[in-house]
């Protein structure tokens, strides 16, 4: 400890104590003003042996040349965090300073610290209190530590030396910036010891390299010790153990075991696992390294075939997922490469590659496709035929035949095994077909104007097998049905309705020989043209011409098609009584009688009229073909032999 004697005004300038201090702020420096403070310069270094109390440093007021007086101390290390009773003064005139143990740099480097002179007799401070920063000097008395004693690390084979394998960190909690916490780093061994090194440190990052390429073949785990050493004097150090474990990367290329394959694939089929390609790899099992890829590098241009790998041996399996085509000749060649799933790396004046090209290893498969059985194909598979309907029985509608695609010469036979109508036959050797009934497009089995046949071709192969071909028979129409009413009744309420009445007629053929079609009112029956009207250019509708009384009425149409084929309807009318306006009371429905009666039953039947209407009838004889509807009254029909006896008129007298 060096003392020396000097000016308060010297202290402040040159020892960055602080002077002037407010005890209630913060520790600040205030204006310098000349005082009479005199101290010794304290050095106070850490980790001090004592003996203690050791004095440290001397106190001189000039207040104590007139009075009696008294120092006092205060502040951390006195009466305050983070020590009491570190440092006192006696309180004599002489103002010695004293510390009572060693200090710890480390945990407080420095001590700001007050003192005062006083009136020994009355307490009252004499001058400015005195501020001193007491530093703790340091000593080298603490080793770089690592974060850790051990690591544990893993690197892959292919690592570049161009790349740290790790960093180690150590840190010296002696005073910063300062020789004994600077920190250099060394390899103090590797094990197992290889000459030269393969591993080596940079001294003052900390970071570790490789001097060349690994080899996990010949080495897999390494013991590394590191020193860190600060630069105090004398110098102090740890140590720090890294093991290092090597992953096995991809410098060995799989070897195909054997070099040539062969297998026999049935044509038209698929087929799992046909063939299993075996490879060997030196590389670590299991690993990205040692896992093998597979691919058809020629020979699967169509894509009849596919090559995955077996996750547990390693092994190609070759598969055909598109049936193949027996042809002559029947072998096919595939040529198949296999590579690694982790890239290809080698080791190039101590230098990583890993952007190699090498030549990747290769086998040739041999597959021979074996003729199976096959069945006939009809072409096309779906005939589309065009046939008049009418066409009559016997008449030859088409040869439908099929191919067999083997190579041997097979004899197929026909059958047809779906024709819903019965329409048609197949010879079973020729497939012609023929018409076994008269075609009919208004058939119910004919959905929108396509009839359609199944027919089986079977050839006798060792299993036979079956073709099927279908016949899409498409009838074009003819002019062979008349239109006809949609409905023969209709019934209206007496006195409410005078028409139009809607007339609906169908027709089963098709365009241009159906619709639009053309309604006449017949004139066969006498009067006909006083009771019905139809609309405007005879379209639909029906008018009535007077009201009718409740009855029967029978109203001829003759109606034709767009070709002028025609038809005789005959739209039987009721007129009823409804009370309410809506509902028929009665319907009347006194239709025409037959009777197969002599010429005298027919006079009698006509006097038996006379006598029991006390009216005057009139009576029409028309044939049983014509219908005419009464204009008034009653309405009878009779048939006699071929005479219907109708009453035209009834007046009453």
């Amino acid at each position: 400890m060096n003392v020396s004697f000097m000016h308060t005004e010297s202290i402040c300038s040159k020892t960055n104590s602080l002077c002037d201090w407010d005890p209630s702020s913060s520790l600040r420096p205030l204006r310098r003003t000349k005082r009479r403070w005199v101290i010794t310069t304290i050095e106070l270094e850490e980790e001090s042996r004592g003996p203690f109390p050791k004095m440290i440093g001397e106190l001189f007021n000039k207040a104590s040349q007139n009075t009696s007086i008294k120092y006092s101390i205060s502040g951390p290390g006195v009466d305050e965090f983070p020590e009491y009773g570190l440092f006192s003064i006696e309180d004599d005139a002489r103002g010695l300073v004293y510390v009572h143990h060693s200090i710890d740099r480390e945990r407080t480097p420095s001590f700001p610290i007050r003192f005062d002179v006083h009136d020994r007799k009355t307490g009252a401070i004499l001058d400015s209190s005195l501020f001193f920063n007491i530093q703790i000097k340091d000593i080298n008395d603490n080793a770089p530590e690592f974060l850790q004693k051990e690591f544990n690390i893993n690197i892959k084979e292919n690592h570049s030396k161009k790349e740290p394998v790790f960093k180690v960190i150590a840190v010296d909690k002696d005073q910063e910036g300062t020789a004994n916490s600077e920190v250099v780093f060394c390899l103090v061994s590797q094990t197992p010891e290889l000459k030269p090194l393969l591993f080596t440190i940079d001294s003052t990052s900390g970071l570790i390299y490789i001097t060349q390429c690994l080899d996990y073949e010949t080495n897999r785990n390494f013991r590394l010790v590191i020193r860190a050493s600060d630069r105090g004097s004398p110098s102090l150090s740890s140590t720090a153990t890294i093991n290092i474990s090597m992953e096995d990367s991809n410098n060995n290329l799989p070897v195909f075991t054997p070099e040539n394959y062969y297998a026999d694939v049935p044509e038209g089929k698929t087929k799992d696992n046909i063939l299993r390609l075996k490879v060997e790899d030196k590389d670590s099992p299991n690993t990205p390294a040692w896992r093998a890829e597979y691919t058809i590098k020629k020979g699967n241009e169509r894509g009849n075939f596919a090559i995955v790998t077996d996750p547990k041996t390693n092994e190609g399996v070759l598969s055909v997922i598109k049936p193949l085509v027996y042809s002559t000749p029947s072998e096919r060649r595939l040529l198949i490469v296999v590579k690694n799933e982790e890239s290809f790396f080698i080791c190039q004046r101590g230098f990583v590659n890993t952007n190699a090209s090498p030549q990747l290893p290769e086998v040739s498969v041999s597959i021979n496709i074996t003729d199976e059985n096959n069945a006939p194909q009809f072409s096309p598979p779906i005939l589309k035929l065009s046939q008049e309907e009418g066409v009559m029985p016997g008449t030859k509608l088409v040869q439908y035949e099929a191919q067999d695609p083997d190579t041997g010469q097979q004899k197929i036979k026909y059958k047809v095994v779906s024709d819903p109508a019965g329409w048609v036959t197949i010879d079973e050797n020729s497939g012609i077909v023929t018409a076994a009934k008269t075609l009919d497009r208004e058939s119910p089995f004919v959905n929108n104007n396509t009839y359609t046949i199944v027919i089986h071709a079977t050839d006798d192969g060792v299993p036979p097998l079956t073709g099927t071909g279908t016949i899409q028979l498409y009838l074009s129409d003819l002019n062979d049905n008349a239109p006809m009413l949609v409905t023969t009744s209709l019934t209206i309420c007496e006195g409410n309705e005078m028409g139009p009445f809607h007339i609906e007629a169908e027709d089963k053929d098709s365009y241009p020989y159906a619709e639009p079609f053309t309604f006449q009112l017949e004139d066969a029956l006498e009067g006909t043209e006083k009771l019905w009207r139809l609309g405007e250019n005879n379209a639909v509708e029906l008018f009535i011409l007077q009201r009718l009384p409740p009855g029967e009425y029978f109203v001829p149409f003759l109606i034709r098609d767009l070709q002028g084929f025609s038809r005789q309807e005959t739209l039987d009318l009721q007129v009823c009584s409804c009370p309410d306006g809506v509902t028929c009371e009665q319907r009347y429905s006194l239709k025409a009688v037959s009777l197969s009666l002599s010429g005298g039953a027919v006079g009698i039947i006509m006097v038996a009229f006379l006598l029991l209407s006390s009216d005057s009838i009139y009576f029409h004889l028309i044939p049983t073909t014509s219908v005419k509807p009464s204009a008034h009254g009653k309405c009878y029909q009779v048939m006699v032999n071929t005479i219907t006896v109708v009453p035209i008129f009834v007046s009453t007298l």
